[in-house]
């Protein structure tokens, strides 16, 4: 599991063509960590404070749910 360089996010963002900063952090974990299955990717975002909040703001308590969200985006 990798631990989310919020660094390296914000230099991502600068250049990202999204608005939403949990879209963007969906983007750069695709991006920057060639994440792109939703149980990686949800268990990454569970290992870091500030991504968990950002997972409860959207109700998403799961991969499943996570996945669901990545259908919609």
């Amino acid at each position: 599991m990798v631990s989310i360089d919020w660094d390296e996010y914000k230099e991502y963002k600068q250049f990202s063509v999204r608005s939403e900063n949990f879209e963007i952090l969906i983007d750069f974990l695709k991006s920057y960590y060639n994440l792109v299955n939703p149980v990686d990717m949800f268990e990454t975002m569970q290992a870091d404070e500030i991504a968990q909040m950002m997972l409860q703001k959207r109700d998403i308590s799961d991969p499943a749910s996570l996945e669901n969200f990545l259908r919609n985006y």
